[in-house]
């Protein structure tokens, strides 16, 4: 069966247009063709996009077959075109050859027509497949460079060949600056576990797991990372395709919330033990204030003072513990945090050692925040001593606060941060710095790098719980022998107003013989409750349960005018004994108290709000507040 071709001749002979076309019908073409004779024609039929070849007479009324070569070139008509002519020299055939025909012919020697046609066709269809695959190969380029992941190509010696967008973005070399580099000298910086993988890969044909690796900047990264094994037409390996996805962002996120969920349970087994350590402090501090109301030796005073720090240190780590667990709610008022930072700054002028000097940098126009003064002071008091301890030779420690407003971009990227205003506040020091492994489990309580004796490992573990009881977070940025930074962010108020100062507090009251209903299971502390009392002028009846508190209560309720209850209780609990005091008794005077301070459950603070209970008190309460609070209560 005839080949199908269609032909365009350039030739002004009609009889040798024909000769042409017989020549290709016995090479077993069934040719369909248009003959022009001017350039204008020419033209013309190149915009008609059928064309298989072009075959030209060289020598022309109006052109010549170079003229012609040069118009199909300028066209952008890619054809096969060969010369015939009968009169063409060789000096002219080579020229024409150099300006691009595929091939020239003598008109009188027109056997090799065939076998020139169809050579010239099968090369053009091969270029034309070139080109198909050329622009397949840059269409999938375009689409590597589109992908957010890492990309990159290299041989069997580690040398990169492909590296695409992706790369460059995650990476930080351009292509030109990667392409011919070993992977070792760019990114690699896990090398045990990159010459493993190698290994596997080699063996297997794919390997996939994460690897860290550094970026041009030199920070270190996280990527998941996919090898495969590349092949050569002979099956034989020749260069390793892997894809990299970023997982530095994600594997922070991950971190802040397994470290989140970890303090979560530690806070938890902290509230828990709080109780019972807050009961044993309890009597140790009010037989402490019983002993300080007698004369002294100066002996004994040193022994009383003795107990009562040492009763007050463990209180204080108690209370660490459980602004660690969940946070001490406090008094939340409007907050001038300006005024806070001058007074750290003035005590750690007074006590640091000299060889530590200090800047203070604030806004001007601090935004305020609501929470506890006291608890903020603490914030700073614990960073503060935090870098003293991390200068032991001296250095700057810097105090800043300043207004910020996170975006959703910002705040998406921090697991605790919400959209909006913040007050940041830094401590930063030029001391020792730390390693990722120590800035890992600074938070957690009793973690500690200081010597045996010389710290708790509350200090930030106390900063955090009141931080997330303020409704902020914590950054940390160290690097060994660079010095640290703690940033603290808490949530502002930008148009709050601060109150006025409160009112000095009054001298220690005492009572004037009124009934008082001490309710505790610890024996220790009703006895020392009711020392207390009586010696400052009130009657104590006294009760282990809610139960037996009952039955006290029935028998005195007319005298009884306030009762100081204990929340956790065997037999029947203090929530349980306020409901049923309530009931007898709706204008009653009842005072709870726990070792769980405000951190009771949720459900029983709404309960006690329920109930109007009158006030409460944390144990381990002192002399001074169990005495103030009922002066407080009581009508005078």
């Amino acid at each position: 069966m005839a080949t199908p071709l269609r032909i365009l001749i350039v030739e002004d002979s009609e009889s040798d247009a024909e000769l042409l076309l017989r020549q290709l019908r016995q090479s077993g073409f069934a040719p369909i063709h248009e003959r022009v004779e001017t350039a204008d024609q020419l033209r013309a039929a190149l915009a008609k996009p059928v064309w298989d070849i072009i075959i030209s007479d060289y020598a022309l009324p109006d052109f010549n077959g170079l003229e012609a070569l040069q118009i199909l070139q300028s066209s952008g008509v890619t054809l096969p075109f060969i010369i015939v002519s009968g009169t063409i020299g060789e000096d002219i055939a080579v020229e024409a050859m150099r300006a691009g025909a595929n091939d020239y012919l003598i008109k009188g020697q027109l056997a090799r027509l065939g076998p020139a046609v169809e050579r010239e066709l099968r090369e053009a269809e091969l270029h034309r497949q070139r080109r198909r695959d050329e622009e397949r190969l840059r269409d999938q380029a375009r689409l590597l460079d589109l992908a957010q992941d890492a990309i990159v190509v290299r041989d069997l010696e580690d040398r990169v060949r492909y590296w695409n967008c992706g790369a460059e973005r995650l990476f930080g070399w351009t292509a030109a600056e990667a392409v011919g580099c070993k992977v070792s000298e760019l990114m690699c910086h896990d090398s045990e576990l990159f010459e493993a993988a190698k290994q596997k890969v080699l063996s297997q044909d794919n390997w996939g797991g994460e690897l860290h690796h550094q970026n041009k900047t030199g920070q270190e990264i996280t990527v998941s990372s996919r090898w495969t094994l590349l092949r050569d037409a002979q099956g034989n390996p020749k260069s390793v395709l892997s894809i990299n996805t970023d997982l530095t962002e994600h594997k922070k996120l991950e971190e802040q919330f397994l470290r989140a969920q970890r303090l979560e349970g530690i806070g938890l087994l902290a509230s828990g033990i709080a109780h019972d350590l807050n009961n044993i402090l309890a009597p140790i501090m009010m037989s402490a204030s019983i002993l300080r109301s007698e004369p002294l030796s100066p002996e004994g005073e040193e022994i009383v003072s003795t107990i009562e720090s040492s009763a007050q240190r463990g209180a204080d780590i108690v209370r660490q513990l459980l602004t660690f667990g969940r946070g001490i709610a406090g008094e939340r008022v409007v907050v001038q945090v300006h005024h806070l930072v001058k007074d750290m700054v003035k005590v750690a002028q007074e006590t640091f050692p000299k060889n530590i000097s200090f800047q203070e940098i604030t806004s001007p126009d601090l935004w305020p925040v609501l929470g506890d003064a006291t608890h903020i002071h603490q914030i700073l008091l614990n960073l503060c001593i935090n870098a003293r301890d991390a200068m032991p030779t001296g250095g700057i420690l810097k105090l800043q606060a300043g207004n910020l407003v996170l975006d959703e971009v910002q705040a998406r990227n921090r697991v605790e941060a919400r959209e909006g205003p913040y007050l940041l506040l830094q401590v930063v020091d030029t001391g020792l710095g730390m390693t990722p492994e120590i800035i890992e489990k600074i938070f957690d309580p009793f973690f500690t790098t200081k010597p045996f004796g010389q710290g708790t490992g509350l200090g930030l573990s106390t900063v955090l719980g009141i931080v997330k009881s303020h409704g902020g977070f914590v950054e940390v940025q160290s690097r060994v022998g660079c010095g640290t930074t703690f940033s603290v962010y808490l949530p502002a108020t930008p148009n709050a107003q601060a109150p006025a100062e409160p009112p000095p507090a009054s001298a220690l009251p005492r009572g004037r013989g009124e009934l008082i209903l001490v309710v505790d299971d610890e024996a220790r502390i009703r006895t020392m409750a009711r020392t207390i009392l009586e010696k400052y002028g009130y009657t104590v009846e006294t009760a282990g349960d809610g139960a037996e508190a009952i039955a006290v209560w029935t028998q005195h309720r007319t005298q009884i005018k306030a009762v100081l209850t204990d929340m956790m209780m065997p037999v029947m609990d203090g929530l349980n004994l306020a409901r049923v005091l309530r009931r007898t008794n709706p204008q009653l005077l009842i005072i709870a108290s726990s070792g769980m301070g405000s951190n009771l459950p949720e459900d029983h603070q709404a309960q006690l709000q329920a109930l109007a209970v009158t006030a409460f008190l944390n144990k381990p309460y002192s002399t001074k507040d169990l005495l103030e609070t009922l002066h407080r209560l009581l009508p005078g």
